[in-house]
């Protein structure tokens, strides 16, 4: 199974250019999507699930052309979007067995079967019962991710899955998909949390302002950031001097003031300890190079 994305735009009637000439591979496994909001992260997974059409370029499905073979494409889907909603009438195992029709699951007892045990594997069976919109916000995620797989997709695509959970629920719900990962099917996973691709996704790709900032692993963004990251104390104002200069990832006080992690090529002329980077380290660092990049460029393109 492959998703073969070449040169794709989308340009809204307003004029807003969410996507710009995007070009990713995406093989079976997980695959992270991150990006801050606004960067394209939920145009993209519309496009994806044929929600939306491109502007220009192709989506290649199993090498299927998503604009002309909606259908059978939609048939390879599980879709959570990051606004999934419930019908406030329906319990919970009611409105996963609608999804289950709704995917052509036509036998009832065989559907009876599926929804059980789909409830039973996401930790729901017991709050079958229980009204779907009277759930928690993690048990909601889960049944979301419930009516997403409930046909055996092929490809999984979750749009910020885990904001608004609590650290638990995160974790659960992240553990739920990269257990159904190994079963030989794409989960695409769209967020702005770093915590959700670092221990996750094998491989990834940054969205900024529509177009695509890096692509490879985790583990190569990391890379791009040693010897980028440091650590200091500093007074009140050497803080409000710093942090005009250079991004800051984490910010402690202390008795003498302040105790920084700083992204930085050379944080001159302060004076810092080298910190061994995280993905959020490697995040901040590469999305603040490819800001200045892309201002170079429009101030090159003005001159």
């Amino acid at each position: 199974m492959r998703i073969e994305i070449q040169n794709l735009s989308k340009r809204y009637p307003n004029g807003n250019k969410a996507l710009d000439s995007v070009n990713l591979t995406i093989d079976s496994g997980m695959f992270g999507l991150l990006g801050p909001n606004g960067a394209g992260k939920s145009t993209l997974m519309r496009i994806l699930v044929t929600l939306l059409e491109p502007s220009e370029g192709m989506v290649l499905v199993d090498g299927l052309d998503a604009s002309k073979h909606r259908q059978e494409i939609r048939k390879m889907l599980g879709y959570l979007p990051q606004d999934f909603r419930f019908f406030s009438n329906l319990t919970t195992f009611e409105f996963l067995d609608y999804g289950a029709r709704l995917s052509g699951m036509k036998d009832s007892k065989t559907r009876k079967n599926a929804v059980g045990k789909m409830l039973e594997t996401v930790g729901l069976y017991e709050a079958r019962d229980r009204k779907a919109n009277k759930l928690s916000g993690g048990m909601k995620r889960r049944l979301g991710i419930a009516q997403a797989l409930i046909n055996d997709p092929k490809i999984i695509i979750v749009d910020e899955p885990t904001t608004g959970l609590d650290p638990e629920e995160r974790i659960r719900f992240r553990n739920l998909l990269s257990t159904i990962s190994a079963n030989d099917v794409i989960i695409i996973l769209s967020t702005h949390i770093v915590a959700d691709i670092s221990s996750t996704c094998r491989n990834m790709a940054l969205l900024s302002n529509g177009k695509v900032a890096f692509n490879g692993s985790p583990e190569d963004l990391v890379s791009s950031s040693n010897g980028k990251i440091w650590k200091m104390t500093v007074n009140n104002d050497e803080m409000d001097r710093i942090s005009a200069l250079f991004p800051i990832t984490t910010t402690i006080p202390v008795d003498e003031g302040w105790e920084i992690e700083v992204v930085a090529d050379d944080p001159s002329p302060f004076k810092g300890l080298p910190v061994e980077p995280n993905l959020e380290h490697a995040y901040v660092y590469f999305m603040d190079k490819y800001a200045q990049k892309n201002i170079e460029v429009i101030i090159d393109q003005e001159d």
